[in-house]
């Protein structure tokens, strides 16, 4: 079987993936690219959903925004975001966020990452943010995209890669970039049901100390399943004030968090001017031990409940009336938690390997600007090299 030839190949389409390779082309306008994806577009948990059944209907599901903590530290990260600013990829978020305290317990805002720092939110829908910052640079088509793509052999032969795709398609590069750590963490066992760690198969332990050291420490990482309601109230429904900005966060603290079960309450104006809400929440609150160890109805019944619970006498919010119609959208691993894998091991010559996503140490750690930082990071280091 003949196989295709790329300069890098590029694993996983989220935030860090878009970030890297669009980098990397604005560097070297003649690096040829493939990107593959899982899923069916561009994003990772920057996503969007969009009803087939109610018109207008664009619901960011995952992450609402970008939350940046250091960019005047990090003259890297700041550029970028200038880059994107001035690309009208993103904007300046100036949304309310309200956090919610219990009773008279006064918290600083600077005890939630999510009202620290600068919020951006994307020009259109979070789903558009990573395909919007690829376009910036991909003036030359340069990237192939290969969505609904999965991963199932990987193999170091003679200084070049070689990758598997489920339906047996070959691809060979002499640079590999992982922007998702599913083919070096454990988990990929069940998720993808094999018996070996695909990229442990390729590089066998005891081959390189510095990689053996970033499969110990990327699988000391547990991660966070969560589930998301994406609720569709009717053209009745409004806030209680004349609130008109596009988006509006409601952030829980700890105590309230455990009490409603919910971590965040996220309202999002529709170009149909219907109000619609996605609630967060942490599975392990909503579900038994196995993500389907559960019933929707009970779910959706539960989570309505604790919404009008929360908002009972909120001066913004009204309650909801019970006959909305809510989605459900199931998260297998949504963030990263424990260790911090050092950034030193972002990149291996020997193998030439390269990592990026928000799972390397850093105060983005766990969030998009950990994701934009690495990919940034990889592209310096990629820079004499491709």
């Amino acid at each position: 079987m003949n196989k295709r030839i790329y300069d890098v190949l590029i694993i996983g389409g989220g935030i860090s993936a878009s970030v890297f390779s669009s980098c990397l082309i604005k560097n070297n306008f003649k690096v040829k690219i493939a990107l593959f994806e899982a899923g069916r577009k561009l994003g990772g948990r920057s996503s969007t959903r969009v009803s087939k059944n109610y018109k207008g209907w664009e619901l960011n599901h995952g992450s609402p925004n970008l939350n940046i903590l250091n960019r005047e530290n990090n003259v890297l990260l700041r550029n970028f975001i200038d880059e994107l600013l001035k690309n009208k990829v993103i904007k300046f978020d100036d949304s309310d966020v309200v956090d919610l305290i219990k009773d008279s317990n006064l918290i600083n805002y600077k005890d939630f990452d999510f009202s620290s720092g600068e919020n951006y939110c994307s020009i259109s829908s979070m789903s558009d943010l990573s395909k919007n910052i690829i376009s910036i640079n991909n003036l030359r088509n340069q990237i192939d995209f290969f969505f609904e793509t999965k991963i199932v052999d990987l193999v170091f032969d003679k200084n070049q890669w070689v990758i598997t795709t489920h339906d047996g398609e070959k691809f060979r590069s002499q640079y590999l970039v992982c922007s998702s750590n599913l083919l070096l963490h454990k988990r990929s066992l069940e998720i993808l049901n094999t018996n070996k760690i695909p990229l442990r198969n390729a590089i066998p332990e005891n081959c390189d100390k510095k990689i053996d050291q970033l499969f110990y420490l990327l699988n000391q990482q547990s991660y966070i399943p969560r589930v998301t309601f994406l609720i569709y109230p009717g053209f009745s429904y409004k806030y209680k004030d004349n609130y008109m900005k596009r988006n509006r966060y409601f952030i829980l603290n700890k105590d309230l968090e455990s009490q409603y079960k919910i971590e965040r309450v996220v309202f999002q104006y529709q170009k149909n001017k219907k109000l619609g809400i996605v609630i967060h929440t942490k599975s392990h609150y909503f579900l038994g031990k196995s993500l389907n160890d559960y019933n929707d109805d009970i779910l959706k019944q539960q989570v309505m409940t604790s919404f009008n619970d929360l908002f009972n006498g909120s001066p913004y919010i009204n309650k909801l009336f019970g006959n909305e119609d809510i989605s459900i959208m199931r998260w297998r691993a949504s963030q990263p938690v424990g260790v911090e894998v050092p950034s030193y091991l972002q990149f291996f010559n020997k193998y030439n390997i390269g990592f990026c996503g928000d799972w390397f140490e850093g105060e983005g750690f766990g969030r998009i600007e950990g994701s934009i930082l690495s990919a940034l990071r990889l592209a310096e280091k990629f820079k004499s090299l491709v």
